[in-house]
């Protein structure tokens, strides 16, 4: 009985979830209400106040139920023991970008992150949330590029923090203008894409000044 109701649970949050994806990709984070969520869900307000704090916790859950799937490649590219980091860098990044040209839900959350959240009135709090996270990912990505220079697969002076903004920024370029306008193939882009930003941090613009 307590294993079919932690199911059932699980099943319901879900359910809120996919309903939650669709509400904000047709009105916008800001002028969508938990209660048109709980009516496209089939729950009350009840249920989704069981599972999610407010909006933002809602909104949280969505993003990170996109992250989850690539959260193995992202470790592996972080651990000291991986071999390849960098290898696993690049197909971490070809698989976010393949996904994003391959899967409607994640086109879809994507499409609400980029141009249809605002950051005003209830959703004030979620800029400093957003903004944790992205310094988070950047410190991620700094550790990884470590991990790639400690193996040699990069050059030994590379401002590991400065490259991670840089390839940070270049990722979330590409999929911001390619939702705005998906003039082409992504996916079969997705390769000589990331290939071109990773060769990028072997630029000289990129290495540490030196000392004195």
């Amino acid at each position: 009985m307590v294993r079919r109701t932690k199911e059932e649970a699980q099943a319901t949050r879900v359910q809120i979830l996919d309903a939650a994806e669709q509400v904000f990709h047709a009105q916008g984070v800001s002028r969508a209400s938990l209660a048109e969520v709980a009516k496209a869900a089939g729950v009350t307000r009840g249920a989704i106040y069981w599972h999610f704090e407010n909006k933002i916790d809602l909104f949280q859950a969505m993003l990170e139920r996109l992250r989850l799937p690539l959260e193995e490649l992202a470790r592996a590219s972080e651990s000291e023991e991986e071999p390849d980091p960098l290898g696993c860098m690049r197909e971490l990044l070809i698989t976010a970008l393949t996904r994003l040209a391959s899967e409607p839900q994640t086109r879809r959350v994507h499409d609400i992150l980029r141009y249809k959240c605002e950051y005003t009135g209830e959703l004030l709090g979620l800029r400093e949330r957003m903004q944790a996270l992205s310094l988070e990912c950047d410190q991620r990505i700094a550790k990884a590029l470590g991990n790639a220079v400690n193996k040699g697969q990069l050059p030994s002076d590379l401002d590991c923090a400065r490259g991670a903004v840089c390839l940070h920024a270049y990722i979330e370029g590409i999929e911001s203008n390619w939702l705005l306008v998906p003039s082409f193939d992504l996916a079969a882009q997705a390769p000589a894409l990331v290939d071109t930003v990773l060769d990028m941090l072997r630029s000289p613009a990129l290495r540490r000044m030196p000392i004195g």
